[in-house]
């Protein structure tokens, strides 16, 4: 059996090689010009780009370049000279949307397989089979599709290749085809700058022309006013029946502009749950532990198992974000030898260790730290904490730039976490419960 691929995103030079360090298979992303995450992709410019691809390259590793948006009649020039430059970085495939780019990146770039993106919509044989005689290589499904719909589609073109997504942000309308953000800010969702209006309150009123009278709905108290906000995909407790399926060869999680620890947490926990389905020890619970520990808008296995209307937990009533069971507290640096803070951290704090995919590190003591081992997991003590320059702090908080010496080289863009409670307690926040 074909082992699946695990896709990540990649919303700039860090969180690429963050999530490939923490177990992807290929990353996926671009620099800001016709990408449908503008936000991330300004993260990118050319030249970081061109050495995230090598980088990916050289550790066998793949980037799907994202030109997903739809061009206006004024654009499609710079469409063209776009997808030749980004041709000649040699990425290992272009994500479009619309059937005229899909031609016009095969003119320019014959060479670079082609992924039709999930704004394409496709949940169906017969637009699939359009795509494939188009010589699109692999349809990145709508998220709406069931998994029955795949297998009908692979049964038909056994050669096409299917994407799903499996964790991440799910959108109000169908595959993000929605008008609200341009509406009321002006920021066009299909253009890469969703302003995410669907995750905002609204207050309801009711309006009778014949009398002109206006009045304000009261929704029923606790269920609150988020009319279109949808919670979080989370598909891991059903990796083992994706993968049993046999036809889905990309697993994606969603998120360029999500932070790194996301990027490594969430791809770790995936990696860990595909790997484990292969070796006959699937175990959902594991996974799921992990993926708690994100922020989310609470989780729902959304509809790939089920058909929309037999659902009524995909929406959150409550407020847009929660925190999760852990916050970052500090991410190691690329050659591992420094950290820096991301959240407030003393001497004598003992912080959990979050490593990359197929490393370890063994428990120590000197001077400056210790390293100990607590059940399966490990942890991090400091005695001092000294930056590079040799200043020494008895505590540093969020946003200090200042690189803070380990006391024992650590692997690159480990994680170092604490508990939420812990976390809040330290800010002095008061814990709801």
């Amino acid at each position: 059996m074909k082992k699946a691929e695990l896709l990540a995103p990649a919303g700039n030079l860090e969180k690429l090689k963050i999530a490939l360090g923490y177990g992807a298979d290929a990353v996926y992303g671009s620099t800001s010009t016709f990408s449908l995450r503008i936000r991330a992709g300004k993260e990118f410019d050319m030249d970081s780009y061109a050495e995230g691809i090598e980088y990916a390259h050289a550790r066998g590793k793949k980037v799907y370049s994202t030109v997903n948006s739809f061009p206006f009649n004024s654009q499609l020039k710079l469409y063209e000279n776009h997808i030749a430059k980004i041709a000649e970085l040699k990425p290992d495939a272009l994500i479009v949307s619309s059937p005229g780019v899909v031609a016009m990146a095969h003119k320019l770039a014959p060479e670079i397989p082609i992924h039709l993106s999930t704004q394409a919509n496709v949940m169906n044989v017969l637009d699939a089979q359009v795509y494939y005689d188009m010589g699109v290589k692999r349809i990145i499904v709508a998220r709406e599709i069931s998994l029955k719909d795949c297998e009908a589609i692979k049964s038909v073109i056994p050669d096409l290749e299917l994407e799903i997504f499996v964790h991440g942000s799910m959108c109000f309308a169908y595959s993000g085809r929605c008008l609200i953000s341009s509406l009321q800010t002006g920021r066009v969702p299909n253009r890469g700058s969703c302003a995410n209006d669907c995750r905002f309150p609204y207050e309801i009123y009711a309006h009778n022309p014949d009398s002109n009278t206006t009045f304000r709905l009261d929704e029923e108290e606790g269920i609150g006013t988020y009319i279109m906000n949808a919670k979080d995909m989370n598909m891991a407790s059903h990796v083992d029946e994706i993968l049993k399926s046999g036809v889905i060869d990309s697993l994606k999680i969603e998120g360029r502009t999500k932070s790194p620890y996301y990027a490594g947490v969430v791809t770790k926990a995936y990696r860990h749950a595909i790997d484990d389905f292969y070796a006959g020890d699937f175990n959902e619970a594991r996974y799921q532990k992990e993926l708690h520990t994100t922020q989310n808008r609470g989780f729902s296995d959304a509809y790939l198992l089920s058909k929309p209307f037999e659902r009524n937990n995909t929406q959150s009533h409550t407020f847009t974000i929660q925190d999760g069971t852990h916050q970052v507290a500090a991410l190691v640096s690329e050659d591992g030898l420094t950290w820096r803070c991301k959240d407030k951290t003393c001497v004598g704090d003992k912080i959990e260790i979050v490593l990359p995919v197929g490393v370890s590190i063994e428990e120590m003591e000197n001077d400056e730290g210790k390293i100990t081992k607590e059940h399966d997991a490990y942890f991090i003590t400091f005695k001092k904490i000294v930056s590079t320059k040799g200043k020494e702090f008895e505590c540093i908080h969020s946003g200090d730039l200042n690189d803070i010496v380990l006391p024992i080289k650590l692997p690159g863009y480990t994680i170092l976490r604490r508990g939420i409670a812990e976390a809040k307690a330290k800010k002095g926040l008061v814990l709801n419960g």
